[in-house]
């Protein structure tokens, strides 16, 4: 018979719940499984497959520490590469196995009497004593609500969920948006469109990207010499760490700017488009970005830039907001997800039946980004304000899983345990994180970002070191959390 109780359920087999199942079973926590609604693992790797698709950290640092890869192709990877890496890892670390494919969860909730967390999935119900969410940000596509696009006639469809067997040859593009996807895949459609028309709501600093084949050479010593795998890491982390230090101090980053305006000077000779291109906030304020091939690929005959937001579709005509338009064959979304909206904060509920979102009143918090009060034995990973504008996710996703870890073989120690953070513990670090963003460049930067929720709070970003992130965020503190028995054991 098939189990369906677990110490553990991780959701998502992603980099983020792979992670997690790696560390666990490390830790002597043999029974758990991790769920995942798709038929492969990979996460965002997996489902984001559009041309161009690569990583903008350095690949030494875009792995797990534990995990090093000697092999990458070049000093930026791509997502076919990322992604064989999170396979190999997963075989390599014995989790395969752990993973039950095609289990969407639904709902999941606490149950106080039995201290256990309830799930409800597309294949029927399982139970867990703790619920570690790896559902991460960058997961559901976020596509505008048009007026008109649900009657527009064409090929519609989110950079994550590239149609490949649309062919975009002599075709008519409109491409909504100019995010970090939007600079990958636009350089690489743009020699196969007939017309391709970029609207662009506001501009974006885009430096060169230091991108290059590693040479065979090199990689046999990184493989051979594990010390200087070690010291490629810790160059990067530093370079890295360099550029963060401005993001502390925008002063610095207005230096930084510089070099974007340099690029795109000797990339674009018109002065009208280059005008169009130049941002009017600070660098680091917004999402940082780097490609070599971007702005050469919009000063080509065949492609308009919009400087303008899209207001509505009409027929075939996609509308900009000052009026401009295009009529097209295809429109493709560069516009990103639902990053602090996420999906999972609508269906995890607490004892009371009280969901995430209804707790979160469109903010999102939790107690250094893992753990939120009122919900006992729940771990997010890649939670709320520990996003940073410089260094690799995997170092954020590490520094939580050495403090999830901690708390799950505290709490298994013990029959019937329940952990729970003390609200006035997430209440204190959450207005240490506010009271540093003012100064950072994501609230002074003058610009509006992802990075700002709903009731106009930054709940996604980390205003400190990423070292400090990595000693707050990874230590486990048991004096921070209630610990209490099942009330139908006490």
């Amino acid at each position: 018979m098939e189990q369906r109780h677990f110490a553990v359920l991780v959701v998502g087999a992603g980099a983020s719940g792979l992670g997690a199942a790696i560390r666990l079973a490390q830790a002597g926590v043999g029974d758990l499984a991790v769920l995942e609604k798709a038929g492969a693992l990979g996460g965002t790797w997996r489902d984001n497959t559009y041309p161009g698709c690569a990583c903008d950290v350095p690949s030494a640092l875009y792995s797990y520490s534990f995990a090093p890869n000697p092999e990458w192709t070049r000093a930026f990877a791509g997502q076919a590469e990322i992604r064989a890496y999170l396979q190999d890892t997963a075989e390599r670390f014995g989790v395969t196995g752990k993973i039950r494919y095609g289990v969407e969860v639904t709902r999941a909730q606490w149950n106080p009497r039995e201290a256990r967390w309830e799930l409800a999935t597309s294949r029927g119900p399982y139970t867990a004593r703790i619920l570690v969410a790896g559902t991460g940000p960058w997961h559901e596509p976020l596509i505008p609500d048009l007026p008109g696009l649900a009657d527009f006639p064409g090929e519609v469809f989110h950079s994550a969920r590239w149609n490949h067997g649309y062919d975009l040859t002599g075709r008519r593009i409109a491409v909504v948006g100019t995010g970090a996807s939007a600079v990958q895949f636009v350089p690489e459609i743009v020699p196969r469109a007939g017309r391709l028309h970029l609207f662009q709501r506001t501009a974006q600093w885009v430096l060169p990207k230091p991108d290059h084949p590693v040479p065979g050479a090199e990689r046999f010593l990184l493989r051979r010499f594990p010390a200087l795998r070690r010291a490629l890491r810790s160059a990067e982390y530093g370079a890295m760490e360099t550029l963060g230090f401005g993001f502390r101090h925008p002063w610095l980053l207005r230096q930084v700017q510089k070099i974007g305006l340099a690029h795109l000077r000797l990339a674009v000779r018109d002065p009208v488009l280059r005008r169009a291109l130049t941002p009017d906030y600070t660098l680091g304020c917004k999402r940082l970005l780097m490609s070599n091939t971007y702005y050469r690929a919009l000063t080509r005959s065949h492609v308009d830039v919009h400087p303008t937001a899209v207001r509505s579709v009409d027929g075939t005509r996609v509308i900009g907001a000052d009026g401009s338009s295009a009529e097209v064959d295809a429109i493709i979304f560069g516009t990103g997800f639902h990053i602090l909206d996420m999906p999972v904060s609508s269906c995890v509920f607490d004892g009371d039946g009280r969901s995430l979102d209804d707790h979160w009143k469109g903010s999102p918090q939790a107690y250094a980004g893992t753990s939120v009060a009122g919900f006992p034995n729940l771990y997010l990973l890649l939670g709320p304000s520990l996003g940073t504008g410089h260094t690799s996710a995997f170092m954020i996703l590490e520094a939580q899983l050495r403090h999830t870890v901690a708390a799950v073989t505290r709490t298994l120690g013990t029959e019937g345990t329940a952990l729970t953070v003390r609200p006035e513990v997430q209440a204190a670090f959450n207005a240490e994180v506010q009271a540093a963003l003012p100064g950072t460049v994501y609230q002074a930067g003058g610009c509006s970002s992802y990075y700002t929720d709903v009731n106009g709070r930054n709940s996604f970003s980390w205003p400190f070191s990423t070292g400090r992130l990595r000693s707050r965020v990874g230590e486990f503190r048991e004096a921070d959390y209630e610990i209490s028995p099942a009330a139908g054991l006490g």
